[in-house]
């Protein structure tokens, strides 16, 4: 039989879909709130923009939406004094599931303002009521002239739905939720502050949750100071006019740093901050600030609050700023990050992207503004900010491109020079016989002084490199900067840190060497140390201990999880031992008489290796102390 040709459309039961909506939209069921709160501040801006165009001349009033809840009854209240429905449109707008009264509004004067503070989009937040109530009743009176009568809709989560008259003096609507047995949690009073504290914050319209006691002075007392008394005032859990939405030439130093305290109060003063408004190609405003990070790299994540048209969405902002920006603490707002249809998390697309590459080139173009304005306040914050600097320049190309020219090196003497700088002031005595400039480190100046005041007798400069991500950073430099290396400063003796073919002629034999390699092979009598006696300076140490560069930076790596390196975290050490043989002792050594004292004297200096790489404890560090003693007595 032949296959029929046909067209028609999809039919949708909207029995089948509302247990969706109600049940799955929204994973989170204290959403319920910020819908029907951002629907009564939608209502209210939307009277405000009629005003403002001359289609309402009636009196504004109070525009506080009230949120209340009554724990006896069971209900919770969502009230504004917006433009309200009459019965027709509230059959328009919460009987057509997704059929959007925002988009709606926002089409029908889009010749006229460019309504941008309407929160709205997809026409479900309002169901989102249902998640936790048994009842949902809405009570609203129209601002338009004539329409006196209040309309009532009343719906218990099925498909049906009542809609009668009713009575209410003012324009507006009440949403009233009869709470079900299952959500009865939300019938609490700092439960639900903290949900408005939470998703509502600095919505544009001021919210009153219930009262708040005030202290104000009243007269002054026999003495003539000052009498209070205590007054009961509205409770206003929002600030409606955030820093963020004001333009930065209105704002002072001020400005920031209490808007700072209001989103961390407990946390110290950011370094500085970075005002973001852009609204070209797409809309972002925000504030971005720089904390103070410890070198230990605590990543304090979701410190960044991301709202859309005041709305606050997430504080998981991976998507949207750069990982190595996450770090920061602020502030983004932009209606035109794809959401969700619950409004819940991001959904990536080429915007998120462009705005992602945004913040970075704001944030690289205020680093180099202040380099280049104040180049001794960038040093003082050089410590703090070093980890942000040094994480883009290895995560992302662009943000090196710009960062190679303020990105710092600090030297032991704590003197900062940039790459270019550094590089004109090393490179006569640390380029090597093939051309490559010694970039010499050290990751821990104390520990490794005795490697670092060797260095600095052969007239080098050591940077310090002891942070979490200098690993990584190094291996970056080596492969941006042309014939570069760097090489931590107890990778290798002083001699050869920058081989330029130059030798020390060696006082011992060829049989005395061979004699001094057998005598602390047994003295070490460990696989792990490769003994090789050397001819290095007398003022060298007798026995020096190292780890190749290449070695060591593979494990650091692994250490902190870098990819393709895990496997090197399980190899064993394995360390090079250098004996100087034309230091003292060595000839001490060799003079001996008993093959026994030989060995007690190479194992002496071999421990005093380890000690100076802090490679010597438990019963060796006991036995050294020992037989310190007895070689003193």
């Amino acid at each position: 039989m032949a296959a029929t040709q046909e067209k028609g459309t999809i039919s949708i039961h909207t029995e089948n879909i509302f247990p969706i909506i109600k049940k799955f939209l929204y994973s989170d069921h204290e959403i319920f709130l910020r819908e029907l709160v951002s629907n009564a501040v939608d209502a209210t801006q939307k009277l405000k923009k009629l005003a403002s165009l001359g289609e309402f001349t009636g009196e504004l009033g109070d525009l506080k939406v009230e949120v209340s809840f009554d724990k006896e009854k069971k209900t919770i209240t969502v009230s504004d004094k917006g433009i309200g429905m009459t019965g027709e449109e509230i059959k328009k707008y919460i009987n057509q599931i997704a059929f959007s009264g925002a988009t709606e509004f926002v089409e029908k004067f889009k010749d006229k303002t460019d309504a941008k503070d309407i929160i709205g989009k997809f026409g479900l937040g309002f169901y989102s009521a249902f998640m936790v109530s048994d009842k949902v009743e809405i009570v609203s009176r129209s601002f338009k002239v004539g329409a006196d009568e209040a309309a009532r809709w009343e719906c218990d989560g099925s498909t049906e739905f009542e809609l009668t008259p009713a009575e209410k003096a003012e324009r507006g609507t009440d949403v009233i939720l009869h709470i079900n047995a299952d959500s009865e949690e939300f019938l609490d009073e700092w439960k639900l502050k903290g949900i408005l504290e939470k998703y509502c914050k600095f919505l544009p319209v001021e919210i009153k949750f219930g009262t708040q006691d005030k202290s104000e002075e009243d007269g002054v007392d026999e003495e003539g100071k000052p009498k209070y008394k205590t007054v009961k005032t509205d409770r206003i859990i929002n600030n409606p006019a955030p820093l963020w939405a004001k333009s930065p030439s209105e704002l002072k130093d001020e400005d920031y740093l209490n808007f700072y305290k209001e989103l961390y109060p407990f946390s110290e003063e950011p370094l500085f901050w970075i005002h973001l408004n852009v609204d070209y190609p797409f809309n972002l405003t925000g504030v971005l600030y720089f904390p103070k990070v410890k070198n230990d790299f605590e990543m304090q994540k979701n410190k960044i609050q991301l709202y859309s048209r005041q709305v606050f969405i997430t504080d998981e902002v991976k998507d949207v700023v750069p990982d190595f920006l996450m770090m920061l603490h602020g502030v983004l707002d932009s209606p035109d990050i794809p959401l969700n249809v619950s409004r819940s998390y991001l959904q990536s697309d080429a915007n998120v992207k462009k705005i992602s590459a945004h913040i970075t080139k704001k944030v690289a173009d205020k680093l180099q503004e202040i380099f280049k304005k104040d180049r001794a306040d960038f040093e003082k914050k050089w410590d703090d900010i070093n980890v942000f600097v040094k994480y883009g320049i290895i995560s992302d190309e662009k943000f090196y491109d710009k960062a190679k020219d303020f990105v710092l090196l600090k030297n032991t003497e704590g003197k900062y020079a940039t790459l270019e700088e550094y590089k004109e002031k090393v490179s006569a005595t640390q380029t090597d016989k093939d051309g490559n400039l010694v970039y010499i480190y050290s990751s821990d100046p104390g520990k490794q002084d005795s490697f670092i005041q060797a260095a600095k007798n052969k007239a080098y400069d050591v940077l310090v490199l002891d942070g979490v991500l200098d690993s990584h950073f190094i291996n970056t430099l080596e492969q941006k900067l042309e014939k570069t290396q760097l090489k931590r400063v107890d990778s290798e003796t002083a001699d050869k840190l920058v081989d330029k073919d130059t030798k020390t002629e060696s006082v011992l034999s060829t049989d005395e060497q061979e004699q001094v390699k057998g005598i602390f092979e047994k003295a070490i009598n460990n696989k792990s140390f490769s003994v090789a006696v050397e001819s290095l300076s007398p003022d060298e140490l007798p026995v020096l201990i190292t780890l190749s560069e290449f070695m060591r930076r593979m494990k650091d790596m692994a250490k902190l999880g870098g990819g393709g390196y895990g496997f090197m975290g399980q190899m064993p050490d394995n360390y090079a031992v250098a004996i100087n043989g034309n230091h003292s002792i060595v000839q001490k050594i060799l003079k001996a008489d008993a093959e026994e004292q030989k060995i007690k004297l190479a194992k002496q200096a071999f421990d005093l290796a380890l000690l100076s790489q802090n490679m010597l404890t438990g019963a060796d560090l006991t036995s050294f102390i020992k037989r310190s003693v007895e070689l003193v007595s």
